[in-house]
Formats: C-alpha cells, structure tokens, sequence
C-alpha cells in the first residue's frame, strides 16, 4: 500500500481522478474530455508545488522519514559508477546499519559511509532501522583513516534517527564510540562532506557528521533530538511534536539560517520520493562541487576551516 500523508491526500485524490479520466479517453476519445484532462493536471502541478513551497518543519520531518524516500544505498547506485562494501569494525562484528566502502562518485574516486533503513519490517531489521551499533561507527572510523591514507575524499550520508540504545550497545560503549569519532573526524587530513539525506538525529548523525562541508537535502531535518522527544519532556505529550518541530529550528532553512550548515540540496516537487532519479542527480553534483570546492585548499588550511567552523557554532548575540 502506497504511504501518503496528510497534506498530500488533495494531490494523491486528483492525480485518481485524472487516471480515471484518462481510462474514459482510451474508451471513448473526446476533445472536450482531454482538455478536462489537461487542466486538471495543470491544476495537479500547482497544487503540488504550492503545498511543497508552504511546507512547516513538522511536514518537512514526515517527509524525512518517508517509507519511499530514497535512502542511501538508493543514491550509492544512481550516483556511483561503482560500490565495493567493505564490512567489520576489526574489533567486534559488522553493522548492516551502516554501509561503507569504495566508490567512484561521478568519475571521483571516494570512500562512502551512511545509514541505512528498511522500507518493511524483515529489512528494518536486518539495518536496525537506521540506528547503528558501536560496531557501525568503528567501522566508519577504520575506513576513514584507509581514506586519509590513500588520499580519497569521504562522504557520509546521514539518515537515522539516532544511535541505538540498547543494552549490547551500552555494554560496547556507544557514548565513546561516537566521541572518538567526533576527535578523529576533527583530525582527518583529506576532504570530508556530510549530507543529511533524511533523519540527523542526535549523536546518531554527529558519529558521521564532523566535514568540511555539511549538507542538507531540502526535506531533511537534523536536531539534537526528535520532535516527539522534545515535546515528551517540554509538554509531556507527543502531540506537541509540531510546536517542538516548530521550536527545534530542526529544517535545512533553519539551519542555513544559522550557520549550521553548508548548503541545501534541492528536491524535486513533493520531495524526493516523488522522483529517486531527480533527487539523486541533484545530490551527485552536489557533492562532487563541495569535493572540487575543498581540493583547492592545502592540507593545514583544511584543517584550520574545519576547526574554526566547528569553533563557531554556537555563538550569537544579544540586545
């Protein structure tokens, strides 16, 4: 059954009724009929575009976690030539949360690291539904420093709704996993970008997300918490998880706004699961500027922008 949310029924309802129609000019072929047909998916255009020009953040993190969204091994195969999965932590095990290894991103050799969910319940599974275990940050931090090593630029493709929580991961050590990660990163002497293609949940997102360039698709959100949660602990009901959506300044507008990010990444009509092959297109090229962009500096002046732009965060003023 095709997932469609609230404020996308007046589009999903007309789009019904132009097939309908189009099944009644196949049978029985009438001027008048497609000039019906034709004002009505015009109508369908400019309702689509002025419902994703009005978008609130709570709308914005629906679409986030959207089940057709694509999610980041859907952009490994449109934007990549190539993908060789490398797998293991060399400490523990593997992580099918978190997918990594050598690719060729438009014709630029890269090491690619991300989330990854499932769109049913036996792939949910398989991936942890996007939250990863101490095991998925050690074995993105490992390849990491295989990239520092041979030169290649790292992209990160964050989606998820934060690192998981459970026993096993507190036993591995989750909290510190994450925090070196966030040291090392810091440290790495070759080009990073980070892309929130869906979730950025928390400390979840931050294991992957220290770049150089920090890039957000435009329906993604990224916040230290979720909606529900903010709004479980400030309204003590997740009903409030619109006003804390609102609160959070959690969308990619936001956080250009502040200075949190680099960029957005703009998608197509209705967000990207209306169209995997526009979004992805828009995400490659993307990408592969930030990577141009950061080639031109040399290594220590690398480093100093990424420390200095991490410096910053944070700071503002007051009246």
């Amino acid at each position: 059954m095709k997932h469609v949310l609230e404020f996308e029924k007046p589009v999903v309802k007309l789009r019904e009724e132009i097939e309908e129609a189009k099944k009644k000019f196949a049978s029985k072929p009438s001027d008048k009929l497609a000039g019906q047909i034709s004002d009505m998916e015009k109508k369908a255009e400019t309702l689509l575009r002025d419902i994703h020009n009005n978008l609130n953040p709570w709308q914005r993190v629906q679409i986030s976690r959207h089940t057709n969204r694509p999610f980041m091994l859907d952009y490994v195969k449109h934007c990549c030539e190539d993908f060789t999965e490398l797998h293991g932590d060399r400490h523990i095990g593997d992580d099918q949360a978190m997918p990594a290894g050598l690719a060729t991103w438009g014709g630029k050799k890269v090491v690619i690291i991300g989330h990854q969910k499932g769109r049913d319940t036996k792939e949910n599974l398989l991936r942890n539904f996007g939250s990863a275990h101490p095991e998925g940050y050690r074995k993105a931090l490992r390849l990491m420093r295989m990239a520092e090593k041979f030169g290649l630029p790292i992209v990160t493709l964050i989606d998820t709704p934060g690192a998981f929580p459970g026993i096993g991961a507190e036993e591995r050590n989750i909290a510190e996993a994450i925090a070196f990660n966030l040291r090392e990163m810091m440290l790495l002497r070759t080009p990073i970008v980070a892309v929130v293609i869906g979730e950025g949940g928390s400390g979840g997102a931050l294991g992957i997300g220290v770049a150089d360039k920090v890039l957000m698709m435009e329906n993604a959100y990224y916040s230290v918490i979720s909606p529900e949660g903010c709004a479980a602990i400030l309204w003590k009901h997740r009903e409030h998880a619109p006003e804390a959506a609102s609160a959070l300044k959690l969308s990619a507008q936001d956080l250009s706004k502040l200075g949190i990010i680099d960029g957005i990444v703009p998608e197509p009509a209705g967000g990207a699961h209306n169209d995997h092959y526009v979004a992805a297109m828009a995400l490659k090229d993307a990408v592969l500027n930030a990577i141009a962009d950061l080639e031109k500096l040399s290594t220590p002046d690398l480093l100093e922008g990424r420390y200095q732009k991490f410096r910053a965060l944070g700071k503002y003023t007051e009246n």
